[in-house]
């Protein structure tokens, strides 16, 4: 499925819509030419920390994205490698993109099953299956990296800071994962270190046997996770001043108003919910109807092409199985699950905020499709998981039965093996 996807989103791209796979393309044939005219121009091109030497500057002149703090240069630079492998070859370039990501959304996967073997099945369509994953999270895009990069993020998590297994190897792919993200797509890291650290706080915790010391060491766990998630946000907000938490709203307010420009060119695929007034504030107001656009839409009438129509379709399968576990289980009964499980407290605050930041932000199904995919997997996974503990726990008729229903991760181990 991830081949199918990369191939038929540069056959999309080439024929129709034109624009960011095929100019990723042609800079990474730029360094291709580079390495046949002289190795380490192609080299220095790929490794270059953006410094402009005599040696490059003829193919630098060609490349539009090359310096200016550009995040696209990342994915040039992986491209040009691909391309030197694959003789320049656009498909085989975004095959190798699938792979990259597939290995990525593997373990992810493979963690999600370790902790929830009972619905493996359900897991597999949420990790592979989804239509606008597989699709856009697979070819010559951003997209790609950041999902493979994502999933080794959450597997280096859970195998070195919740199973304490691997603990140096862990450490040296997380880093890289961040890394990854850093350049290209950091509201991706912003959005999923604070829930991650909290579900390692909890899981941390909830494996003290006494409760005294459990609840003394609840508060300091928390301020060392929150020091660290503050550090992280101060690092990130000085490297990067879109980030910056007092430019926050205003930078959103010009993305949402440059993508609101795109859509007024393209039929229907723009949405309004509410106008931007550059705060924080603003944005707090506009949450409710971020939230719900970027889960739950477009709906079926509002799909205006092919790619929106799949879009919808799974906006609506997300609308159905919400409103089947909250009517099977009861709205207080799914709050204490999600409240009491660390994975689902990870899942749904990760997809919450995630989902919270991009409908603001975007102004446009045509690029909303693309920006939510990182949540995707987490959200209908996490929906999953919930079904399968809050029928479990509602089958035994045991009210306290939810956190003794998820597997911990040894339990998880020994049923998945």
């Amino acid at each position: 499925m991830k081949i199918i996807g990369a191939i038929a989103l540069g056959i999309l791209y080439h024929t129709l819509y034109g624009g960011d796979t095929n100019n990723y393309y042609r800079h990474a044939s730029i360094i291709y030419h580079a390495f046949g005219d002289s190795f380490s121009a192609g080299f220095e091109l790929v490794t270059t920390s953006g410094d402009v030497t005599p040696a490059i500057k003829q193919y630098t002149d060609r490349m539009w994205w090359f310096g200016r703090g550009s995040n696209e240069y990342f994915v040039i630079r992986v491209a040009g490698v691909f391309a030197l492998l694959s003789f320049n070859t656009y498909t085989v370039i975004a095959v190798l993109f699938a792979v990259i990501t597939f290995s990525g959304m593997w373990v992810m996967y493979m963690t999600f099953a370790k902790i929830r073997p009972q619905v493996y099945k359900e897991l597999a369509i949420a990790v592979f299956f989804l239509p606008s994953v597989f699709f856009w999270g697979s070819g010559l895009l951003k997209d790609s990296l950041c999902m493979g990069a994502l999933g080794w993020l959450f597997y280096t998590f859970y195998r070195g800071a919740i199973e304490r297994r691997n603990i140096l190897r862990c450490a040296i792919l997380g880093s890289a994962a961040v890394a990854v993200i850093l350049s290209m797509k950091v509201y991706i890291l912003l959005a999923f270190m604070p829930p991650a650290l909290l579900w390692v706080f909890n899981e941390s915790t909830s494996k003290i046997k006494s409760t005294v010391v459990r609840w003394i060491a609840k508060p300091i766990f928390l301020s060392v996770g929150l020091m660290v998630a503050g550090y992280a946000f101060v690092q990130i907000s000085a490297a990067d001043a879109r980030f910056n938490i007092d430019k926050i709203g205003a930078q959103s307010k010009l993305t949402a108003d440059y993508l609101q420009g795109v859509s007024n060119k393209e039929q229907g695929s723009g949405y309004n919910i509410g106008e931007q007034d550059g705060t924080l504030g603003g944005m707090a107001k506009l949450a409710p109807q971020a939230l719900v656009v970027a889960l739950f839409r477009p709906f079926i009438w509002e799909a205006r092409n092919p790619t929106m129509a799949l879009s919808a379709l799974e906006a609506s399968y997300f609308i159905i199985l919400t409103l089947r576990i909250l009517w099977r289980v009861g709205i207080l009964k799914t709050l204490t699950a999600i409240s009491t499980t660390p994975v689902l407290t990870l899942c749904f605050v990760f997809s919450l905020v995630f989902a919270i930041s991009v409908g603001i932000s975007s102004g446009n199904f045509g690029t909303l499709v693309r920006y939510k995919i990182p949540l995707m997997p987490f959200y209908l996974s996490g929906l999953y998981i919930l079904q399968s503990i809050t029928l479990s726990a509602k089958s035994l008729g045991n009210r306290s039965s939810f956190r003794v229903a998820d597997n911990s991760p040894q339990m998880a181990r020994t049923s998945f093996n």
